[in-house]
């Protein structure tokens, strides 16, 4: 992670780990949403971890919303292509 210059305040971003304590999902399937582009990765630390900014969490409630109300997940997927997501 690069060192933020004078002024600029450091972005959090978060490992997979917390990701998973904070939404209850899954390290496989946070990992497939990642390979499918539900998400995305901030970063990667130096041993190749992925870092997640705070933006996946809101993403991921939404996406459970939407699944709640009986989505699936290929609706979803388009959703977040066409930006409506």
């Amino acid at each position: 992670m690069a060192k933020p210059s004078a002024g600029q305040v450091p972005r959090k971003l978060f490992k997979i780990g917390e990701v998973m304590a904070a939404t209850g999902i899954s390290r496989q399937t946070l990992h497939d949403y990642t390979v499918s582009g539900f998400i995305e990765e901030e970063e990667r630390t130096p041993a190749g971890h992925r870092l997640y900014a705070e933006w996946v969490f809101e993403r991921l409630a939404q996406m459970a919303e939407l699944q709640r109300e009986g989505q699936p997940l290929k609706e979803i997927k388009r959703l977040i292509d066409e930006g409506k997501l």
